[in-house]
C-alpha cells in the first residue's frame, strides 16, 4: 500500500479508504493508495509548522543547502527505484523517464540550493532629513508552510520544481500529489529520511480534490502559501479558496500553445521541434504545441513531414527498448481526448493521420492508448483549435503574412508558451517579442535553463518560477533601514 508520509513516518489515512493506482499501459492494478482524512492533513500541517520553528528553522543556510545536495545524490543513487515507480504510474517510455523526469527531479534540488547560496539582495546608502547617513538593505525569510499541489504528467519533475526552491528558502511543505501518480512523491519520503532531513519538513497526503486532501490542504488555516500546477479550472478553485486567508498563490495552469513556421525555416530543424512539442509524453505537456501556423508556401511540406514523424512513433510497454510513445494517463482522460477527436471530424477536419485508438497487442488492450493525430481544414476559431486538449494532436493552419500569424497566435485566453521557426534573426526577435506568452523558443522547443523565468499569463497562470524568480514566491522580502550616527567616536 502507498501510504501518507507525515512527520517522517508512513501511515495509513484515517478515512480507512483506499483508491487504486493503475498502470495506464494495460489497466492493471499497481497498488492501493491510502486516502488522507482531514485529521491527517491537520497532522501534516502541524508537523510542518513545528519543523519550521524547530530543527529546520535553526539550520544555517549552508547546512540546509548541503542537505538538499544530499537529497539529489540519493535520488541519483536510487534512480532505478524512481524510474520504476514513475513508469508504472504514467506508462511513459523508460527512455523519457530516465533521461528527463528523474534526472531533472534530482537537479531541481541542486539548482535551487545553488541559487539560494548565491542570490544577492539590494542595499542603498542614503541620508535622513537631518543629514545623517542611513543604510537600507533587503532581507529574505521563508514564507512558512507551503502547500504543494502537483499534476500527473511529469510527477517527480514538477513536484521537485516546487519542493526544491521551497526547502532551499527555508520553508516546509505538505505535498498533495495527483491521485493518478502518487508513487514518486511517497518514495521521496524515504530519501528525506535517509539523508537526515528533519521530520516534518516534507510531508505527503494522498487523495482527491473536493472534500478530500486537496480541499483540506488548500483551505487549511495553517498554510501560508499555495503553489499549484494543473488544469485552469482547478487553479481557479484554489485561488478562490486562498482568498479567505489572503494567501499568496503561484499558479502554472493550462495552455493552447502555438508554433509559427515561416517559409524560410530550416524544415529539418522545424520538424524535429514540432514532433517533440506535439507528441512527446503523448502530448501531456503544458508547454506542448496544439496549434501549428505554417506559411502557405511550405504548408504541404510541413504537414507531410510532420505526418512522417508521427508514423515513426511506436507504442509499447515502458520497458520495451523500441517503444517511444506511451499511453494517456487514464481511461477518463482518453475519453476526453477521443471526444475532441470526434469533434474535429464533426467540424469538418481533414484527418492527416491518427484520429482514434491504435491497433495494440493483447497485453495492452486494457490501456489508455490514443493515436498521434494531425488535422488540417479547421478554422482558427474552432473549438479544437481553441480549447486545451492535452493529447498528442495538433491542428495545422496556413497563413500568408507575419501580421496574420501574430494575430492568430495571440488570439487565445492562454499565454504560456510558443515557438517560432525562421532563419531571419530580425524577424525572430521581432515576432518573439510580440507574442503574449511567458516562454518563447526560436528554432527549438523545451530547451530549459532552470535559472530563467518560467510561467504564463491570462488563463495560463500567475507568477514566475525558476532561478531567483522562484524566490519571489517562496520568500518574504523585508527592507531594513538603519539610521547611522555619522560621527566618529
Amino acid at each position: 500500500m502507498i501510504r501518507n508520509f507525515i512527520n517522517g513516518e508512513y501511515r495509513e489515512g484515517r478515512t480507512g479508504r483506499t483508491f487504486d493506482d493503475t498502470n495506464p499501459v494495460d489497466g492493471s492494478l499497481i497498488d492501493n493508495v491510502s486516502e488522507a482524512a482531514r485529521e491527517d492533513v491537520d497532522d501534516a500541517v502541524r508537523a510542518a509548522r513545528e519543523a519550521l520553528s524547530g530543527p529546520w528553522g535553526s539550520l544555517k543556510l549552508a547546512q540546509r543547502c548541503d542537505l538538499l545536495y544530499a537529497v539529489a545524490a540519493e535520488i541519483d543513487r536510487r534512480a532505478e527505484d524512481f524510474i520504476a515507480a514513475e513508469i508504472a504510474d504514467t506508462g511513459k517510455p523508460r527512455s523519457l523517464a530516465s533521461h528527463l523526469d528523474i534526472p531533472r527531479g534530482a537537479a531541481n534540488f541542486r539548482v535551487f540550493a545553488d541559487v539560494v547560496r548565491n542570490v544577492p539582495t539590494e542595499s542603498f546608502a542614503s541620508h535622513a532629513p537631518d543629514g545623517k547617513p542611513a543604510l537600507n538593505y533587503a532581507s529574505r525569510r521563508p514564507k512558512g508552510v507551503v502547500a504543494v499541489v502537483c499534476p500527473w504528467n511529469l510527477p517527480l519533475l514538477l513536484m521537485t520544481w516546487k519542493v526544491g526552491p521551497a526547502l532551499a528558502c527555508g520553508n516546509t511543505v505538505v505535498v498533495k500529489p495527483s491521485e493518478e501518480t502518487p508513487a514518486t512523491a511517497a518514495l521521496l519520503g524515504e530519501v528525506m529520511n535517509a539523508v537526515g532531513i528533519p521530520k516534518g519538513v516534507y510531508n505527503v497526503v494522498h487523495g482527491f480534490g473536493p472534500d478530500s486532501a486537496g480541499e483540506f490542504l488548500t483551505t487549511h488555516p495553517g498554510i501560508d502559501a499555495i503553489t499549484f500546477t494543473g488544469e485552469t479550472r482547478t487553479g481557479a478553485a484554489i485561488i478562490r479558496a486562498s482568498a479567505a486567508g489572503i494567501k499568496p498563490v503561484s499558479m502554472e495552469l493550462g495552455g493552447k500553445n502555438a508554433a509559427v513556421v515561416f517559409d524560410d525555416a530550416d524544415l529539418d530543424v522545424t520538424i524535429a521541434g514540432l514532433a517533440r512539442s506535439v507528441f512527446e509524453n503523448t502530448g501531456q505537456v503544458c508547454l506542448g504545441t496544439e496549434r501549428v501556423y505554417v506559411q502557405r508556401s511550405v504548408f504541404d511540406a510541413v504537414v507531410q513531414k510532420l505526418a512522417d514523424a508521427a508514423a515513426r512513433l511506436k507504442p509499447g510497454h515502458a520497458n520495451d527498448p523500441d517503444a517511444n510513445f506511451g499511453p494517456l494517463i487514464s481511461a477518463e482522460h482518453q475519453k476526453k481526448v477521443l471526444d475532441y477527436y470526434a469533434l474535429a471530424k464533426t467540424d469538418g477536419a481533414k484527418v492527416i493521420t491518427g484520429g482514434g485508438i491504435p491497433e495494440l497487442s493483447s497485453s495492452m488492450k486494457g490501456g489508455s492508448w490514443i493515436e498521434p493525430t494531425i488535422w488540417t481544414g479547421l478554422a482558427h476559431g474552432s473549438r479544437v483549435a481553441s480549447e486545451e486538449i492535452f493529447g498528442p494532436c495538433c491542428v495545422v493552419i496556413p497563413f500568408d503574412t507575419e501580421k496574420e500569424a501574430l494575430h492568430m497566435a495571440n488570439d487565445t485566453p492562454y499565454g504560456l508558451a510558443a515557438s517560432v521557426y525562421t532563419r531571419d534573426i530580425d524577424r525572430a526577435h521581432r515576432f518573439a517579442g510580440a507574442l503574449k506568452v511567458g516562454v518563447v523558443w526560436v528554432n527549438t522547443w523545451f530547451l530549459r535553463d532552470l535559472r530563467t523565468a518560467f510561467g504564463g499569463s491570462g488563463a495560463s497562470g500567475i507568477g514566475r518560477e525558476g532561478g531567483v524568480h522562484s524566490l519571489e514566491f517562496y520568500t518574504e522580502l523585508s527592507n531594513i533601514c538603519i539610521k547611522l550616527n555619522g560621527e566618529a567616536q
